[in-house]
């Protein structure tokens, strides 16, 4: 089953980063958050990408590209121009397609041009810059017992300002910094029938008018997941991922070190 993930966007609202590098590149922990959402979906197994490139692709492509000499011990012969790995190697059993879907295009026209690569009646979706403790499997397993076309996991969003709790008179009795809120949102992390392609027409939002239209169809199911989620949308979010990672407590590492 193929993992499609979108990492066409400018991602404006991260501005501080992606001036100058697309905001899958930008790095937590010294690795591009892409990176670690690829090591999640590998942890289950998964490891056929597919990258929807767009904004400054070129610096994904060069990643790739040179992924085993940007990630290991190497020794450069300046005479010769001969490169050897050394002792520690980094290396992954990962197939990844790299595909031009456009700068500007939208997420469901960057969908649409990535079907010739589609192999199977199932393929999974992301966006490049959220990551969570979910477990794929279950994922899968909920959608394929639902018997939809769309499976899109649901996440309690996180405030982004202080909630204050009162009593009758207006005295504040509680204070709480980044609380988990109730409800659900879209936290990407799609289970998709290839027939979601059907919906599609032209250069559109995928979550818009195709979701719309299967939603009225009942063709839709919500994995839901309580666990960790966080999406890297502001630097206020690229400072906590980070500072997570370097004090040893990120949630959303589930795969053993190399």
């Amino acid at each position: 089953m193929e993992v499609v993930i979108l990492c066409g966007g400018q991602g404006t609202r991260l501005r501080e980063e992606t001036e100058y590098r697309p905001k899958p590149m930008v790095d937590v922990g010294g690795r591009p958050i892409l990176w670690h959402i690829m090591k999640t979906y590998s942890h289950f197994g998964y490891r056929d990408f597919i990258l929807c490139l767009g904004y400054k692709q070129e610096l994904i492509r060069e990643y790739f590209m040179n992924y085993r000499w940007m990630n290991s011990d190497v020794t450069v012969d300046l005479a010769s121009q001969e490169m050897t790995v050394r002792h520690r190697t980094h290396a992954e059993d990962w197939r990844v397609t790299l595909v031009d879907t456009g700068k500007d295009t939208k997420k469901g026209g960057r969908l649409k041009k990535i079907q010739p690569y589609i192999s199977g009646g199932l393929f999974m979706m992301t966006y490049g810059d959220g990551v969570a403790d979910i477990d794929i499997h279950r994922l899968t397993e909920h959608h394929r017992r639902a018997e939809a076309l769309v499976t899109f996991t649901g996440v309690h969003p996180i405030s982004r300002f202080a909630t204050v709790e009162t009593d009758r008179n207006g005295a504040i009795v509680d204070w709480e910094e980044k609380k988990v809120l109730e409800g659900y949102i879209n936290g990407g992390f799609f289970t998709l029938d290839k027939r979601v392609f059907d919906y599609i027409a032209g250069d559109c939002e995928f979550e818009e008018e195709p979701m719309r239209r299967l939603a009225q169809e009942r063709r839709v199911t919500m994995f839901r997941h309580e666990g960790f989620w966080h999406c890297m949308d502001t630097y206020r979010d690229y400072l906590l991922l980070n500072e997570m990672w370097a004090n040893g407590r990120a949630p959303w590492k589930r795969w053993d070190d190399d």
